[in-house]
C-alpha cells in the first residue's frame, strides 16, 4: 500500500505546488494581496530551475491576462493568479479570453472589492465576474483548491474555455493545512501533454483571434460560445471521476452533507461550509432534519442537478458572501431561487448575506440562520426574504 505523502502548507503554497507540478509553459502575473504568495513561491521554482515555465513579470493585472491571452493563443499551456481589484482590472481581458476560447487557468484568492479599501475575504470579486464566460470552481479547503487547480487544467483544455479556481483570502490562502499532494509524475500523467486545438505559430493553418464582428456576425459568435458551455458539466464530472481513481478523493458538481432526508437545507460556498457542517452535526444530534449543499461548480450553473437534490427540501437558506447593490439578494441566492422557480412544490428560499470584508462568521451565527429557517418551516411565513448576518445595526 502506498504511503501517504502529507505536507503542512498554506493554501497559497499548495496552489504554487500544483502549478509547479503542472509545469505550465507560461505564467504571467502581478502581485496583489492575498494572492501574492502564489506567484512569489512559484517564481522561486522558476529561479531554481524546477520548472520550464516562461515567467512574465508585468506592470498590472490587465497586462498579466493580456500576456496570458497572447501566450495561450500561440499554443502555450498558460496560468495566472489574482485577487479583488486585480481581477477587476482584468475585466476587459476576461471577456476576450473566454470569447477567444482560450484554456487559461487562473486562481482567484477571493477578496473584497474597494471602496473602502479592504484586503480580506468576501466573494464580490469572482461574483462580479460570474458572467464573463469563465468556468468557476470553488474550494472549501487548501486540499480542494490544490485538487481543483490540477483538474482545472484538464477541464479547460477539454472544452477550450478558461477556468477560474476560487479560494477564500487569508482564511484558506494563508492558513496552514495538512494536504496530501500527488507525486509530480502522477500530475504529469493525469493532465497529459498539452495539444492545443490551434496555434498562432502554426503558419500552415492560419486563423484569426479576436476579429472584428459587427451586427452581421457577432450574435452567432456569442450563440456558439453559449453552446460550448453545454459540454462543461459532463467534462467536470468525467475529470472528477478520473481524479478519484488516482487519489481516492471524490469531487462532483457540488457536495451534499446530510441532505438525503433533510427538510431544511443551507447552501453555502467555500470555507464557511466547513463551519456550517459542524452546526449541521450539532443540530442532527438534537434530532433536527437539516443538511447542507456546497456548490463546487458555479459557472456553468448545474441547474438540473441542483433541482434534483434541492427539490426534496421544504426550506432553503442561501448564504451569500457578496451583495448585488440594487439587485434582489446576493448572487448565489438569485441563481438558486431562479433554478427552483418552475418546481410545482418549490421550497421557500431565503437569503443571508454575511462576512463582507472578511467579517468572521461564527457557529452561533449559523445556528441563528437555522433557527430562522426552522421558524419559516413551522409557520410557513417569511418575514425577511433577505437578511444580513453579523452586521452591526
Amino acid at each position: 500500500m502506498k504511503t501517504k505523502n502529507l505536507l503542512a502548507l498554506e493554501g497559497n503554497q499548495a496552489i504554487a505546488l500544483a502549478m509547479k507540478q503542472i509545469d505550465p509553459d507560461v505564467v504571467a502575473a502581478y502581485p496583489i494581496t492575498p494572492q501574492t504568495e502564489i506567484v512569489q513561491v512559484f517564481s522561486e521554482y522558476v529561479a531554481n530551475g524546477d520548472v520550464h515555465t516562461e515567467f512574465v513579470t508585468v506592470e498590472s493585472e490587465h497586462s498579466a491576462l493580456s500576456a496570458c491571452i497572447g501566450a495561450s493563443a500561440a499554443g502555450a499551456r498558460t496560468m495566472t493568479a489574482t485577487s479583488s481589484q486585480g481581477l477587476a482590472l482584468m475585466w476587459e481581458m476576461l471577456y476576450i479570453a473566454s470569447g477567444a476560447r482560450l484554456p487559461i487557468v487562473m486562481t482567484v484568492v477571493n477578496r473584497a472589492l474597494s471602496s473602502p479599501i479592504n484586503i480580506h475575504c468576501d466573494h464580490s470579486d469572482a461574483m462580479g465576474a460570474r458572467d464573463s464566460g469563465w468556468i468557476q470552481l470553488w474550494s472549501e479547503t487548501a486540499q480542494e483548491a490544490y485538487d481543483n487547480v490540477i483538474q482545472a487544467i484538464k477541464i479547460a483544455e477539454s472544452v477550450n474555455l478558461p477556468v477560474m479556481v476560487n479560494m477564500d483570502g487569508f482564511i484558506t490562502s494563508h492558513a496552514e493545512e495538512v494536504i496530501e499532494p500527488l507525486d509530480d509524475e502522477e500530475v504529469k500523467n493525469f493532465i497529459g501533454e498539452y495539444k492545443p486545438l490551434r496555434s498562432l505559430l502554426d503558419i500552415e493553418h492560419p486563423f484569426t483571434v479576436g476579429p472584428l464582428a459587427l451586427q452581421d456576425s457577432y450574435f452567432e459568435f456569442k450563440r456558439s460560445q453559449a453552446e460550448a458551455y453545454k459540454k462543461v458539466i459532463p467534462v467536470v464530472k468525467s475529470v472528477a471521476e478520473e481524479f478519484a481513481k488516482i487519489t481516492g478523493r471524490k469531487y462532483d458538481l457540488f457536495e451534499t452533507y446530510k441532505l438525503e432526508d433533510a427538510e431544511i437545507g443551507l447552501v453555502v460556498l467555500n470555507s464557511t461550509a466547513g463551519t456550517a457542517k459542524e452546526v449541521v452535526d450539532t443540530l442532527r444530534r438534537e434530532g433536527k432534519k437539516v443538511g447542507l449543499l456546497k456548490p463546487r461548480l458555479f459557472r456553468p450553473l448545474p441547474v438540473e442537478e441542483l433541482k434534483a437534490v434541492l427539490s426534496r427540501l421544504k426550506v432553503i437558506g442561501v448564504m451569500d458572501r457578496a451583495d448585488t447593490f440594487g439587485g434582489f439578494g446576493g448572487p448565489l441566492f438569485t441563481d438558486i431561487r431562479s433554478a427552483l422557480y418552475d418546481l410545482s412544490n418549490r421550497p421557500i428560499v431565503t437569503d443571508y448575506i454575511y462576512g463582507l470584508g472578511g467579517r468572521d462568521v461564527t457557529m452561533e451565527q449559523i445556528h441563528k440562520v437555522f433557527e430562522s429557517l426552522e421558524l419559516i418551516y413551522s409557520s410557513g411565513k417569511v418575514e425577511n426574504l433577505i437578511s444580513y448576518v453579523g452586521v452591526r445595526e
